[in-house]
């Protein structure tokens, strides 16, 4: 069943939605839409009402623009969005393990606690849709159908891994699977999205380009130009702030005058929403309607997903800046534990069958890791194998111990 009430601010809609194949799970969606419709060809009217202040909505009210009921998840579904869940947490504190025994090198990010926004967002897209992301991309990857030992071993610098064992953490990257990079630069890939989009407008078909980022690069001044161009030239793009409340040890408040960062998209007269990060059912719907405003209409969205992060932003940030009480709340709020409960109290997955599936995922990342041990490291030779796609006449590829002239 799925009611709607008319909210109290202008253009929007709350939406709750239950289903007989779903556990019972308030799905509130709020959003917004451009001031004024336009057509492809004109220049919008510049907008005569002032922006309203924000109304402090918590976490909790999620928000999206609920174009069409979506049919609730059934059990089999439910169970396997658990299990991709499950892999991710499993696979990220195998990650965080192994950075302590010194077989990651650099950097690494972790989605721990972001589980269910990386499933639901996932679950949206086609195979043939293109992802973006930053840092902090493994729960992605993974989501995005690559093999587990291939992302382990990336993280491992391996030659098995996906970029060859020359990424790392931060730059996983898989043509095939047409997840086209993590970025370690703040906002670096959004550009490069937005010319993803550009070229499958300009060559047609209806892929979709997906682009997440965490809260932080919503500051930063490629977010505003790429939303900009993407708004101009009408691109199949959904970007996705992922807001874990937090810019490092900066919270969002502490950091942008506007911290319901969904509301940025007004500026470009992009469709935008909020969603609680923190169930899987609800991100999937709000990105799914995202994706569908792009895939049809060639029209760019934003949606931002509130999804606290459970430890600190990478491995070694301890997380000090966070109370005793703030580190209380967030366990009590973990979306796993909150989905297998969830799942158990409806009759979808029994308690038994869990640990069943918590041996089987947790094997397949042990797996995952003795794969990535037993793996060679790549030769010194290919450094510059893959830094252009075309071989580009006279590319200098002399390393550091190389004489800058030959004899």
């Amino acid at each position: 069943m799925t009611e709607t009430v008319p909210s109290t601010s202008t253009g929007s809609t709350s939406t709750a939605s239950t289903g007989a194949g779903a556990p019972a799970r308030g799905r509130r969606t709020t959003g917004t839409r451009p001031p004024k419709a336009r057509a492809s060809s004109s220049k919008p009217a510049p907008s005569k009402t002032a922006p309203s202040k924000p109304t402090g909505s918590s976490p909790a009210a999620a928000a999206t623009s609920p174009e069409a009921p979506v049919p609730p998840a059934d059990a089999e579904t439910l169970v396997g969005y658990y299990r991709q869940m499950l892999l991710i947490r499993r696979f990220e504190e195998r990650a965080g393990r192994a950075y302590t025994e010194a077989k990651i090198g650099g950097y690494c990010h972790l989605n721990l606690g972001e589980e269910a926004t990386v499933v639901g967002l996932m679950a949206a897209l086609r195979p043939t849709d293109y992802l973006f992301t930053n840092y902090r991309e493994h729960g992605y990857a993974l989501s995005k159908g690559i093999d587990a030992n291939r992302v382990m071993a990336e993280l491992y610098g391996r030659s098995t891994g996906v970029s060859k064992g020359w990424g790392g953490s931060m730059h996983l990257f898989d043509a095939e699977a047409r997840l086209l990079g993590g970025y370690g630069i703040v906002g670096g890939q959004l550009p490069l999205a937005t010319g993803a989009a550009l070229a499958v407008s300009y060559r047609g078909g209806d892929d979709v380009v997906m682009c997440h980022m965490g809260d932080g690069t919503a500051a930063i001044g490629a977010f505003h130009e790429s939303l900009n161009i993407a708004g101009l030239w009408d691109l199949p793009v959904v970007f996705v702030v992922v807001n874990n409340g937090l810019g490092m040890g900066t919270t969002v408040e502490n950091s942008s005058a506007e911290p319901e960062l969904y509301r940025r998209g007004a500026a470009y007269r992009i469709e935008s929403a909020r969603v609680d990060g923190t169930d899987v059912i609800a991100v999937r719907d709000a990105a799914r309607a995202a994706v569908e405003r792009a895939r049809t209409e060639s029209k760019p969205y934003l949606l931002e997903t509130l999804s606290p992060r459970l430890k600190g932003h990478s491995v070694v940030d301890p997380a000090r800046y966070r109370s005793k009480e703030e580190k209380q709340a967030l366990k009590a709020a973990d979306p796993l534990a909150r989905m297998a409960l969830e799942l158990e109290e409806a009759g979808v997955l029994s308690a038994d069958e869990r640990d069943r599936l918590d041996a089987e995922v947790t094997a397949e990342i042990d797996a995952a890791a003795a794969f990535a041990d037993d793996s060679p490291e790549p030769d010194v030779s290919t450094l510059f194998d893959y830094t252009y796609a075309t071989p580009v006449p006279g590319e200098l590829r002399r390393l550091p111990a190389d004489p800058v002239f030959g004899s």
